[in-house]
């Protein structure tokens, strides 16, 4: 048999969970396990959006900060 704990939770906690289920006899450890694998993607995936985003910025910079353009603004 595999580990098991027990967890407390609220029950508005526990009512969230009952909404959250795909199908009726769906139980909170595979709610809860494909919850925690979602979040653990979408975690993933900002990290790498902001290191994206960062990346930008400094080309961005580079591509407004520039003196050829204010050039033009002023023409």
């Amino acid at each position: 048999m595999k580990d098991v704990s027990t967890i407390q939770l609220n029950k508005d906690v526990v009512e969230q969970l009952k909404k959250a289920k795909e199908y009726p006899r769906q139980t909170y450890n595979e709610l809860l396990e494909k919850m925690s694998k979602i979040f653990v993607a979408l975690k993933e995936r900002n990290q790498y959006d902001e290191f994206l985003h960062k990346i930008q910025q400094e080309k961005m910079k580079e591509l407004w900060d520039n003196k050829k353009d204010e050039a033009w603004e002023n023409a």
